[in-house]
């Protein structure tokens, strides 16, 4: 027995604690076994106890001991059983613990899902409990853990499944976020590129609205990309109005500066002229003056000839006189009263050739002081003319300054509106690839976004029987919250350039104005200055005019003064108008000739 309570008592060591029996609980049932007997002597040992009394206890002792005997078979039987029942727990007890190791390792696999794991936790408690509550019913707990073993192996393929998708899902994100990246790149280098083209076409066009273009850094954030998309548009939007209203602008310029170059044309045809007559008229001064030097050399010939005419003319008269008093003295003697006629007569001669001598004298004066008068006015109109052919001259500079300025700007402007041109062919260039970029990107974010929807839709379906949500899901929702926040903000951003540029327009339309008022003050001013050249022209031409019929009435009046000066004195005498009257019609031929 005892061997049988030992064996017992190592056989416990594998059963659980519930089940096992201690060894102070063995003891008191075989304290509590051994008293039986001695129970059963009599108090007294010494007293001498009677035959049937003593054969009642020997019976009762026999009995005793075949109860004894019996309750050991029964214990050996309990004990065999309870060993039978051990065996059996063990057996349950190896059971569960290789369940408890496909549980932990079935944990193991399952740690990334919670839900999953904790569904298992609470399978495997609910087995844990059915099992110890139920560990009678073996085979019932058997089936249950073959159908929760069975549901382990579902669920590992549903965790397989679901790695695998998962591991599809972030290989194609990946995929997605390289293209996205390499979009983003693209798109910034484009976006970079085109602003710096913008910024240049800027700087060259010279806009107040044209401002410094901030590179675009490609850090992973969406909205500053779009914000930066938008920015190039409406940049884009503005510099094509620009470009417009220039390429009007250079029209009207080139329009202008034909017009402005033929008027130039004709005013320098008219200035060529114009400084042909006045070389003409420099030419015909320069003779008039000569002629008059001439004449003046003429002049004192004259009068030298004149004064050597008066002496020849005394000494004449003095030698009449001398015969005219020898012929008196002589009539003297023979007449008495024929002195006093022939006095007379001698003081009338001297009187009328005194009177012609003044008479020639005065008129000699008045031409001198008419020459001298017609002298200091063709010095006059000389120093006039002179005067206004520097003013035309100067006229004629700044006008050739001004067509130089209009010819420098109209290149200039020639050259802003070809830079123009190539940066509006550019900006068309720019303007396709960036549509092309962003449709790509535009259908990539939906192709990107239904895919989401999708696969969302398919994990929904999929964890509504499991309750809980993934955390990719909800990062993805956010994600796309996101986007669509920073969509609505482009899209008031956008509203607000809208109104920006509304508001602007006024502003541009009266610059375009201004520009058209510009260019017709500008033609007006040509006008003037054509019709002031016109109208000098036209005065110049007048005094010339005048200054030849001034000389020609001086000519006129000398020849009729030298027809005059020419006329004998005395009869009998040679004429002296021939010399004269020969000078001036050399002098008049001479000056036809010039």
């Amino acid at each position: 027995m005892c061997n049988g309570s030992g064996c017992v008592h190592n056989a416990g060591e594998n059963v659980p604690e519930e089940e096992q029996l201690s060894s102070k609980d063995q003891r008191s049932v075989e304290n509590d076994n051994t008293p039986i007997i001695d129970n059963l002597l009599p108090a007294g040992g010494g007293v001498p106890v009677p035959s049937d009394e003593r054969g009642k206890y020997v019976e009762d002792i026999g009995n005793l001991y075949k109860q004894m005997d019996d309750k050991d078979d029964e214990i050996n039987q309990h004990s065999q059983l309870a060993e039978k029942l051990k065996e059996q727990m063990l057996d349950q007890e190896e059971l569960l613990a290789s369940t408890r190791r496909d549980y932990d390792k079935i944990q193991e696999e399952l740690c990334r899902l919670q839900t999953e794991n904790e569904l298992a936790k609470e399978e495997v408690k609910e087995v844990l409990q059915a099992l110890e509550e139920l560990a009678v019913n073996y085979d019932q707990k058997s089936q249950e853990v073959q159908e929760h073993y069975q549901t382990n192996l579902q669920l590992t393929e549903q965790l397989q499944q679901k790695t695998a998708l998962l591991s599809e899902v972030q290989m194609e994100l990946g995929q997605l976020q390289e293209l996205n990246g390499l979009q983003r790149k693209r798109a910034a280098e484009v976006l970079n590129l085109l602003l710096r083209d913008l910024s240049d076409i800027g700087a060259i066009i010279g806009t107040s609205d044209a401002k410094g273009a901030a590179c675009c850094e490609t850090n992973g954030n969406c909205s500053a990309v779009e914000e930066e998309f938008t920015v190039a548009r409406l940049y884009i939007s503005k510099m094509k109005s620009e470009v417009k209203s220039l390429v009007n602008r250079s029209k009207q310029l080139e329009s202008t500066q034909a017009d402005a170059h033929r008027k130039i044309q004709a005013n320098e045809k008219e200035l060529a002229s114009c400084q042909l007559l006045i070389s003409q008229h420099q030419a015909k001064i320069r003779s008039l003056t000569d002629y008059m030097q001439n004449m003046e050399q003429k002049k004192r010939q004259l009068e030298e000839s004149q004064d050597a005419l008066t002496e020849e003319l005394a000494k004449l008269q003095a030698q009449e006189k001398r015969h005219e008093m020898s012929g008196l003295e002589r009539e003297k003697e023979d007449r008495p009263d024929g002195g006093e006629e022939i006095k007379k007569t001698l003081e009338e001669q001297l009187e009328n050739h005194r009177e012609a001598h003044q008479k020639q004298l005065s008129r000699l004066r008045d031409e001198i002081e008419d020459k001298q008068r017609m002298l200091d006015e063709l010095t006059d109109l000389n120093q006039g003319v002179l005067l206004e052919q520097e003013r035309l001259m100067l006229d004629y500079d700044k006008l050739k300054a001004e067509e130089q300025e209009k010819d420098a700007k109209l290149q200039n402007l020639m050259l802003l509106n070809e830079q123009r041109e190539q940066a509006k062919e550019d900006l068309k260039g720019l303007e396709e690839t960036v549509a092309k970029e962003l449709q790509t990107l535009h259908n990539l974010r939906k192709l990107f976004i239904q895919d989401l929807t999708t696969r969302v839709k398919k994990s929904a379906e999929l964890d509504c029987e499991e309750g809980l949500g993934n955390v990719a899901q909800k990062q993805k929702i956010s994600f796309l919250e996101n986007n669509l926040e920073q969509l609505t903000k482009v899209h008031k951003q956008l509203v607000r350039d809208n109104a920006d540029l509304r508001c602007e327009l006024p502003k541009l339309e009266k610059r375009l104005r201004a520009t058209a008022e510009r260019v017709k003050a500008l033609e007006n001013a040509l006008k003037e200055a054509k019709e002031n050249a016109m109208r000098d022209r036209k005065r110049y031409q007048h005094e010339v005019d005048r200054i030849k019929e001034a000389v020609r009435a001086k000519n006129m009046t000398r020849r009729g003064y030298s027809a005059q000066i020419a006329k004998p004195i005395r009869p009998g005498h040679h004429p002296l108008s021939s010399p004269i009257s020969s000078c001036i019609r050399a002098g008049g031929v001479y000056t036809h000739s010039h």
